[in-house]
């Protein structure tokens, strides 16, 4: 009789055990390369912030910025092993799996970020997102972060003022072929390293958005910004498939929602944010802001065409047209 009563104690302790277990909250570790207070750090904060309050106790979405746990090295390498769930990196980076995707990197091929945007959400843009699936990378959304400036320590008014200089750039191939068509010399370089490349001089200039220009304070390592707009750093979020493919029927479309407002609440957040640090830089008055002539950016666009050229093999015309035809749209 002992013995019955002590099997049954010791089952109704492992099958609480059990239940236990199967009420441990899926856990999300969502890592990315820059501040909270930029664009992706909110948007990943939005993201944490409706997931846990649409599924409170069955996910928890850890957020770890400014390469907390992987640089731009490491993330992607990490998220195939599972160290991390989603992370968001820039689209240069992933044209070591797809080729299509080098079309986002091409200098001057969007005017704004509103024809970046119509070309995201039409067919070619939406099937890019799913491009890389049958390597472990599963698109979730694109976030914006804004168009690029350029930054150095002299005035860069036309193309053959970066002749020689040294600027960093994110792994794109394209990148590298349109700073070498300005004659320059693109240093890759992961994005947490640039603030002290560029204090020492290990490299010249760089370019990126006013808010990853901000807060990360490259404005106070470099004396002029060109306001050139001429590309996009965006992001694609992106997750491990093995995990995204596995989340439980009743959890996935919450997350997908989540993920979806989110997306809405990052982009309209990104040109705000950039025309308000903008404005921080201009009023901080530790680099000199250089507006170009329509001449000047002609010139720019010109010393650049042959970057064109040599991609769209790889690109194709078919995403070239499209994209070029999200300028066109009204």
């Amino acid at each position: 009789m002992r013995y019955a009563i002590a099997m049954m104690a010791v089952l109704a302790v492992g099958a609480a055990s059990g239940v236990a277990q199967a009420a441990d909250p899926i856990k999300i570790k969502f890592s990315h390369v820059v501040a909270d207070a930029t664009p992706k750090g909110k948007g990943a904060l939005e993201f944490k912030r409706l997931v846990e309050q649409r599924l409170p106790g069955k996910v928890v979405v850890e957020v770890y910025p400014n390469s907390q746990l992987f640089g731009d090295a490491k993330e992607m390498e990490a998220l195939l092993l599972g160290d991390v769930q989603i992370i968001a990196p820039s689209l240069s980076k992933f044209d070591k799996f797809t080729k299509k995707l080098q079309v986002f990197d091409l200098p001057f091929l969007f005017d704004d970020i509103s024809a970046i945007d119509r070309f995201q959400k039409g067919k070619m843009g939406q099937d890019l997102l799913s491009s890389m699936k049958s390597k472990g990378y599963t698109g979730l959304a694109y976030w914006h972060n804004g168009m690029k400036q350029l930054s150095a320590n002299k005035p860069l008014r036309a193309p053959e003022d970066a002749k020689g200089l040294k600027f960093r750039i994110q792994p794109s191939d394209v990148l590298l072929a349109q700073f070498q068509a300005l004659g320059a010399n693109p240093q890759k370089m992961a994005f947490a390293e640039v603030y002290q490349a560029l204090q020492t001089g290990t490299v010249d200039g760089q370019e990126n958005t006013w808010s990853n220009i901000y807060s990360q304070k490259f404005h106070e390592a470099q004396k002029y910004i060109s306001e050139t707009n001429h590309g996009v750093i965006d992001y694609m979020v992106v997750a491990n498939t093995k995990f995204w493919d596995g989340l439980p029927k009743d959890v996935k479309p919450v997350v997908e929602k989540a993920m979806a407002d989110a997306t809405v609440f990052a982009n309209k957040l990104a040109e705000d944010i950039n025309q308000q640090d903008k404005k921080r830089i201009i009023d901080s008055g530790k680099t000199e802001i250089v507006t170009l002539t329509k001449e000047q950016q002609l010139a720019w666009r010109k010393a650049m065409t042959p970057v064109y050229q040599k991609f769209e093999p790889d690109i194709g015309k078919d995403l070239l047209d499209a994209a070029l035809a999200s300028n066109k749209a009204s």
